[in-house]
């Protein structure tokens, strides 16, 4: 009897997952499998561009010691497997970020909707002082290593049929949401009804009209063609989402001293090059979406003011029962810092 497909696939990435169990050192150098379940393709993967920008410099910094194995395309399973897989140091490093909650629940702390009012502002406060004390903290907690933090970006609106301009258009309407008890209360706070539905089943949702509408980053948006059945987009930014650059404490520590720097310094180099790809993507997306007969509407700060008041208060109070309510009032300061308020 011949094996099936299905059973061909769990066993090739079984005999992967094998292949990584040693922290690998093959013919004198070191071998790093890294992991991410998005496209393999860098013309529209933001970890795809993240994992090639490490693969190139590790190699150029270590001087060909350290080889970088890049499995895009989700080759060693979804986000938690990956993760899991690093956490066991099956996997020497991943790429992830909403799947974080569930192994460090402190990573929540940077989906406070209406959080970072620019992409620059995000910038500092992750790379400095507070995101260095939340990588410290996920290390001391669970043992495996942040090396830096990349973007998903920030999350917008859209609809079928009616326009969103501020909370009260909301009302009523049923938008597909993650299946993330933060999600559902943010959106009930701003009016609407959270619908949680699987990624891949929301095209047909939105066609069907089972939900009213969904909300992502633009790139998503594009990729999984919901301009086909989304007439209105709303840029609200919601939510900023960020990618964890994680490692495997088993293969940091197998590494001298001099590679460990060069893993280091080419992961924040990485984080950087998967910013600036995922801000060209969203950029070109404003353009994309309107030649796609979207209306792309961009709400004033009197809304934008409308839309912080009604959504921030209700999902800090949940936010303070789920995470260190230090962290909270920490990542608040260092916006208000960063942002150069008074």
């Amino acid at each position: 009897m011949q094996p099936s497909s299905t059973t061909l696939s769990a066993l090739a990435v079984a005999a992967l997952l094998s292949s990584a169990a040693a922290p690998a050192l093959a013919q004198g150098k070191f071998v790093l499998k890294l992991a991410h379940s998005d496209s393999a393709d860098m013309a529209t993967s933001r970890k795809a561009v993240m994992a090639d920008a490490f693969a190139k410099e590790v190699k150029a910094k270590s001087g060909g010691r350290i080889e970088v194995q890049v499995f895009g395309a989700g080759a060693l399973g979804g986000e938690r497997d990956l993760i899991e897989g690093v956490k066991n140091g099956f996997i020497q490093g991943g790429l992830a970020s909403g799947v974080m909650a569930n192994f460090y629940p402190n990573a929540m702390v940077t989906d406070m909707p209406y959080l970072f009012p620019s992409n620059e502002v995000a910038d500092k406060v992750m790379d400095g002082p507070f995101g260095q004390k939340l990588s410290a903290s996920f290390h001391a907690a669970t043992g495996m290593h942040n090396l830096c933090f990349g973007e998903v970006g920030f999350r917008h609106f859209s609809t079928g049929k009616t326009p969103v301009h501020s909370p009260k258009d909301l009302a009523g309407l049923k938008i597909r949401v993650q299946e993330t008890p933060l999600y559902v209360t943010e959106m009930k706070s701003l009016g609407a009804q959270p619908t949680p539905i699987a990624f891949p089943e929301t095209y047909t949702a939105l066609q069907t009209g089972v939900v009213d509408g969904e909300e992502n980053p633009l790139p998503t948006m594009i990729f999984a063609k919901f301009y086909e059945v989304q007439k209105h987009v709303t840029l609200d930014g919601h939510n900023y989402g960020v990618d964890w650059f994680v490692l495997s404490d088993k293969f940091y520590k197998s590494l001298p001293a001099d590679l460990q720097k060069v893993v280091t310094e080419s992961a924040k180099l990485a984080c950087r090059a998967e910013r600036q790809a995922n801000r060209t993507f969203t950029a070109n997306g404003t353009k994309i979406l309107a030649d796609k007969g979207v209306a792309v509407y961009t709400p004033t700060p009197a809304e934008m003011a409308q839309f912080r008041a009604a959504a921030q208060p209700p999902v800090i109070e949940f936010l303070k029962t789920k995470v260190d309510p230090k962290l909270v009032d920490d990542i608040q300061a260092a916006v208000k810092e960063a942002a150069g308020k008074k």
